[in-house]
């Protein structure tokens, strides 16, 4: 299947994809703020530079989008064009994301994983092993 915009279009509608401050990553935010925890946003000096960071508690969260990083539900389905070049980009997000949570145990992180389908009840998940819900 051929992309139906030209290369400029597809470059500007991809650009508009937000990396950080999405509504997920907000809503985890603010209901950890509401139950009165306070953590640092991606913080550099870790491997990967977590969505947040709870140093307290020695938590790092990422909050996934579910298609970038080939989550297994509906939102996670690959491409069924250009299967070649999504195949290898997605494939890539996987190892990567397995490298930095693999360092981030290393240095005595524990990691959180937040998929964008399930925001609320992994929010909750995460509130629950904190003490809070």
């Amino acid at each position: 299947m051929v992309d139906v915009f030209n290369k400029d279009k597809r470059s500007n509608i991809m650009s508009r994809i937000a990396s950080k401050d999405t509504r997920p990553e907000i809503y985890v935010r603010s209901a950890l703020h509401r139950w009165g925890y306070r953590f640092r946003l991606r913080r550099k000096d870790l491997p990967g530079k977590p969505d947040l960071v709870l140093p307290k508690y020695g938590i790092a969260v990422f909050v996934h989008g579910c298609f970038w990083h080939s989550h297994d539900c509906k939102r996670g389905k690959r491409p069924s064009s250009n299967i070649e070049f999504w195949e290898e980009k997605l494939d890539r997000n996987l190892a990567r994301d397995q490298a930095t949570e693999k360092a981030l145990e290393e240095l005595g992180w524990t990691v959180w994983i937040i998929w964008q389908c399930e925001i609320a009840a992994g929010t909750d998940r995460l509130l629950a092993y904190l003490g809070k819900k």
